[in-house]
């Protein structure tokens, strides 16, 4: 494997390892508003990478097609939805902030499902990697070396809040330094595992890239919708988390951007 790809597919999990840190530095949790700003700025990142680094894409590779250019990028974003929707529904875990579990009961402790959580949300950040870098590998001539690195790099950004969001709690919950800061890393574990099998899969991947791409976006979506917007807005009204998603979108659009 080429080692622009192997530094493309460890960036975004060396965010979350960095932002889970935290969690060995800073002796108390994270506040409430600190809390709805990192989350918030995820959700823009993870929104305008959706656009601007997979679905745009899908829907040129599918240009061919003329005026139903758009279905491969439906299809699969659809799919993408329907996937973690039933991760949801069979993999117990716990949302920051909840007290009720989601998914089938289980006799798990309240730590463990928090960092199932965030490692649900990890898994299309992992896949749209590896498809991005898969499609590159293949010679696709509409994603650049620089395109897949913008993805990897603001994908990475967004981590690094993900890594202390998830570690921070943890100490809260009188978990130590260390096992905080590993359940912190272990969510973020999916990514290059994830990410390394769809490159190893390229061969398949690459004639189905406009699903897949749209794929990735829609699982991703599916993560902001559902967990982290909802979290962002919580408790008492503010606009800090929505002033930070502004912020997450316009950095990761000027990535790709420039980059791309």
């Amino acid at each position: 494997m080429d080692i622009p790809v192997i530094y493309g597919l460890l960036l975004p999990f060396a965010g979350t390892c960095l932002g889970a840190a935290c969690a060995l530095f800073l002796k108390r949790g994270l506040g409430d508003r600190v809390q709805r700003e990192l989350t918030g700025f995820a959700s823009g990142v993870m929104v305008a990478a959706s656009i601007w680094s997979l679905l745009i894409p899908a829907m040129e590779q599918s240009a061919g097609a003329g005026v139903w250019a758009f279905g491969p990028a439906v299809i699969g974003f659809w799919a993408g939805i329907l996937f973690l929707l039933g991760l949801d529904h069979l993999i117990p875990h716990l949302h920051q902030k909840s007290r009720q579990a989601e998914g089938p009961r289980t006799g798990l402790g309240r730590s463990t499902m928090m960092v199932l959580a965030v490692t649900l949300h990890n898994i299309p950040e992992g896949m749209a990697v590896g498809v991005v870098y898969a499609g590159w590998l293949a010679g696709d001539g509409q994603i650049t070396t620089m395109g897949a690195l913008a993805l990897s790099l603001g994908i990475a950004i967004q981590n690094f809040p993900e890594g202390a969001i998830i570690s921070m709690p943890l100490r809260s919950e009188g978990m130590g330094r260390a096992r905080a800061f590993a359940g912190g890393v272990l969510s973020g574990v999916v990514e290059p595992l994830g990410a390394a099998l769809t490159i190893l899969a390229a061969g398949l991947v690459v004639p189905a890239l406009p699903y897949l791409l749209s794929f990735a976006a829609g699982a991703m979506l599916y993560v902001v919708v559902e967990e982290l917007i909802p979290e962002m807005s919580q408790g008492e009204h503010s606009d800090v988390g929505t002033l930070a998603f502004a912020l997450g979108f316009t950095l990761m659009m000027a990535l790709d951007v420039a980059l791309g």
